[in-house]
């Protein structure tokens, strides 16, 4: 009776999913809600930018990993650094995206410095790093002078402000 009850509630479950399958879409586009958005495609588009902003998140992100990848060296976390450094790259590319007048000032500093940087975290090497690290400063403010955001001074950091420790 029981291998009855399941076969019968197995057959009428696969006739009802076969049945909705079958049926028309009501809407040929998918419902969705969402007030902030906009109500024109136009207006769609130019809130969700506005939520990505332009330059300054990837800067955010940069300064944040920036500061990681330090700590990570002085850690000689090494797998820990060239994750950092990976994203510090990544981060800037998605902002060259939004921003594409921004990348020709970071020339040096994503074709030079990145991948000495890459290069010195790939050979394990403290010393060579903090020279690395040094460098690669230096091309942030050269960047940010280029970019008239020279106040924007990038120092090397003083103070450990993660939560993360190795």
């Amino acid at each position: 009776m029981r291998q009855m009850i399941f076969i019968f509630s197995a057959i009428f479950m696969l006739s009802v999913l076969f049945h909705a399958c079958q049926q028309a879409p009501q809407n040929a586009e998918e419902s969705w809600e969402a007030a902030w958005l906009g109500d024109s495609k136009q207006e769609v588009i130019d809130n969700i930018e506005n939520q990505f902003q332009g330059f300054s998140r990837a800067m955010v992100e940069t300064g944040y990993r920036y500061q990681e990848l330090y700590w990570a060296g002085q850690d000689e976390n090494w797998e820990y650094a060239e994750y950092q450094r990976e994203h510090i790259e990544e981060a800037l590319e998605d902002g060259f995206v939004r921003r594409p007048d921004r990348e020709a000032s970071s020339q040096q500093f994503m074709s030079v410095a990145l991948p000495e940087m890459e290069q010195v975290i790939a050979d394990g090497d403290q010393d060579a790093f903090l020279e690395s690290y040094t460098r690669l400063t230096a091309s942030c403010n050269t960047c940010h002078a280029m970019e008239e955001v020279a106040f924007m001074v990038v120092k090397i950091p003083e103070n450990r402000t993660t939560v993360i420790h190795f």
